[in-house]
């Protein structure tokens, strides 16, 4: 698969590749797979098969300078997470930022403080505009 300029959204498991190495930073397949296994079980050849899978489609870069070849996310979480949500607000909501807010917001109980957080983004964004 030819890489592309913009990276596919990853798919669940290789959301929660992406989820190790931004915490963790560049990373070997090993320090990958011992993170993921201590949430669920996983075999090394599968993480090792998913994250030559997630290079060839530009969703990590990996560095072959070394024996043990290091990858790293090849774009910050929070261009991810802007993706997943414009993924879903169009799939899942028909384009209604309010239905994805609402959404949201029903399915867990949102702190005082998040609640509080929200209220200042969006008089941010009104600004904004």
């Amino acid at each position: 698969m030819p890489k592309t300029s913009e990276p596919p959204r990853p798919t669940d498991g290789e959301l929660d590749i992406l989820t190790v190495l931004w915490s963790r930073g560049a990373s070997t397949v090993r320090d990958v797979h011992e993170e993921l296994i201590k949430r669920k079980p996983t075999q090394y050849t599968t993480v090792l098969k998913l994250m030559q899978i997630m290079a060839e489609k530009g969703l990590v870069r990996r560095n072959e300078d070394q024996r043990a070849h290091i990858y790293e996310a090849s774009r910050p979480r929070e261009w991810t997470q802007r993706q997943l949500a414009g993924d879903l607000l169009q799939r899942a909501f028909g384009g209604s930022a309010r239905g994805l807010m609402l959404g949201a917001l029903s399915a867990k109980k949102a702190s005082k403080a998040d609640l509080d957080e929200l209220r200042r983004l969006l008089d941010e964004y009104e600004e904004g505009k």
